[in-house]
């Protein structure tokens, strides 16, 4: 072990080279590392290895370190007898191994300085060496401050792209810069990278830099960062800051003008939006025209602010035409502007033929022909009053009019290559006739007196009127072709025996039909039942009510005369 008799086989870091190189060696000899390299506030273990020939022992050992007059100032003296150690500004910061290595702890930007150990081998004479302390710190991860205000492209002098700063390293570093991972070099007049180093209280450096370069519209994708370099066991270490961008500012170069959705699917009553697109940053000025004739209508106003968006609602024809976007760059006041037409998919003029067109009666077919006006192709169906499809095509026979069947037709426009685009036109087809009686609540089954409603539905065209043979309240309704009749009236026996007549006409002839009243048997049979009833109840309620008072005056508990009746009629309950 270092500090005794070592054998060279047992020589240990140092002495393992001694051993190669020197073990044949026949005096004594000292290896030390050169330097030694710890962090501040780290511990630093300065080793002596040495070599005494005839596993001899050493007489003493002594510590150094040479302070700033080239003076040898000892630490300790080490013997056989124990470690004597000095009084110097180390005192409390120093240890020493088993191995006789030097420890000073909490070490200080004070103590890079040469430590010197010395050793005495009695007849082998003394021998020395030193190490020279090496402390460094380690720089912060530098940061990066991109120009906060933007840059435009034609500045009139060379912009501050970013600056970097990295603090507490020992020693000095120095900080270089890169764009998009190249490393950036100075040139004359054109990109430049001032440095500026400062010595903290603390001992520490921090270190500071700018960039400077010209920019061009490309470097608003560019990447910069910033790279702190520093030595570390002879090593050159380095730190990379993280990387930014800077918003750059350059006018455009080109325009963009589109309808959405695309112009060729957009319809009447649809919302268009207009959307102007520039390359440009920041965004320029819009503004929005549209030719009518020769002249250009300015429809800014109408337009989102700053935004590059026009909104059209519930277009129609008259909004075809062509739409201009102009933009302005305020910077360099470039003007640069697009143009795009709009067409606007309509129908219209929707109509429907009839023939004949001459009054139609029941019996009676029918032609009917649509047709419409659109810039496109279209397509017709036709549809009855319940929406179900009847045939394809803009042409529809009819035939048998009747008024029962659907006389309400429906002709679809539609126009197949603009998705949504179509319109309907509802026909009614009149069918004249006399009218038809279809409904009438006879026979009805009465009762006398009773109150009842008469009931008679008739189908005619034109619209027929109903009489009734009989007075009473009458209601009548309409729908469509049918017209109802309820008569409120009263039973009697009149009624009931000459029944009555409804009769529905128009000018085209009439119809009647009577309603005959029928007395309800069985009703009256119940009432009559009910009746009889009553009176058997009756007739046994007195006769039981005989027998009881003729079973008390048998016993002699009825006594006779006003007395006798009295009592009769305290102890008689029914």
């Amino acid at each position: 072990m270092a500090g005794g008799r070592r054998p060279a086989g047992l020589a240990l870091g140092w002495g393992c080279f001694l051993l190669l190189c020197c073990a044949a060696a026949s005096k004594l000899e000292i290896s030390m590392p050169p330097v030694v390299e710890v962090e501040v506030g780290g511990t630093a273990r300065i080793e002596c290895n040495f070599y005494i020939p005839e596993n001899a022992s050493y007489t003493y050992i002594d510590w150094f370190y040479v302070d700033r007059s080239n003076k040898q100032v000892r630490l300790y003296h080490v013997t056989a007898s124990g470690v004597l150690e000095d009084d110097t500004d180390y005192k409390k910061r120093l240890s020493l191994g088993e191995d006789k290595a030097l420890s000073i702890s909490a070490v200080t930007l004070q103590d890079p300085r040469t430590f010197v150990c010395q050793v005495g081998a009695g007849s082998y004479g003394v021998g020395e060496n030193s190490t020279e302390l090496s402390v460094y710190k380690v720089p912060t991860t530098p940061e990066i401050e991109p120009n906060s205000g933007g840059i435009s492209v034609h500045s009139g002098k060379i912009p501050e792209i970013a600056r970097c700063v990295s603090k507490n390293s020992f020693p000095p570093p120095n900080i270089t810069w890169h764009k998009n991972g190249e490393q950036l070099h100075a040139q004359d007049n054109q990109v430049t990278m001032p440095s500026t180093l400062t010595r903290e209280s603390s001992g520490l450096y921090t270190v500071s830099s700018a960039l400077y370069a010209p920019v061009t519209r490309q470097d608003r994708h560019s990447r910069y960062h910033c790279t702190v370099h520093y030595w570390l066991r002879g090593q050159r270490r380095a730190l990379d800051s993280q990387p930014v961008q800077v918003n750059i500012f350059y006018p455009a170069e080109n325009l963009k003008l589109k309808v959405m959705p695309s112009s060729t699917l957009v319809k009447e009553g649809d919302n268009v939006t207009l959307v102007c697109e520039a390359d440009g940053n920041p965004q320029p000025v819009f503004s929005f025209f549209k030719k009518n004739l020769d002249e250009w209508q300015d429809l800014t106003s109408l337009a989102e602010p700053d935004s590059g968006i026009l909104r059209l609602h519930d277009v129609n024809k008259t909004s075809n035409g062509t739409y201009k976007c102009q933009s302005l760059d305020l910077d360099d006041l470039s003007q640069i502007e697009k143009d795009v037409d709009l067409v606007v998919n309509y129908i219209e003029g929707v109509h429907v033929k009839m023939e004949p067109s001459s009054t139609l009666r029941e019996g009676d077919s029918v032609m009917l022909s649509c047709d419409a006006y659109s810039p496109v192709g279209l397509k017709y169906q036709w549809r009855d009053d319940k929406g179900k499809k009847l045939v394809e095509g803009n042409q529809l026979f009819v035939k048998n009019l009747t008024f029962e069947k659907s006389n309400t037709f429906s002709c679809k426009v539609m126009a197949p290559s603009v998705p949504g685009l179509e319109q309907s036109k509802k026909v009614s087809v009149a069918v004249e006739g006399k009218p038809r009686i279809v409904a009438i609540s006879s026979p009805l089954y009465v009762r006398q007196d009773e109150v009842v409603n008469l009931t008679c539905k008739a189908i005619a065209f034109p619209p027929p009127t109903v009489q009734w043979s009989i007075n009473g309240t009458a209601h009548e309704y309409v729908d469509n072709q049918h017209v109802a009749s309820n008569l409120t009236v009263r039973v009697s026996h009149d009624l009931v025996r000459a029944g009555a007549l409804c009769r529905v006409s128009n000018r085209l002839g009439v119809s009647e039909e009577r309603i005959q009243l029928v007395v309800d048997q069985k009703s009256t049979a119940e009432s009559q039942g009910v009746i009889i009833v009553a009176i058997i109840v009756a007739i046994l309620v007195v006769a039981v009510l005989g027998a009881v008072i003729y079973f008390l005056h048998k016993k002699g508990k009825l006594p006779c005369g006003r007395a006798g009746k009295q009592d009769i009629a305290r102890n008689t309950s029914i």
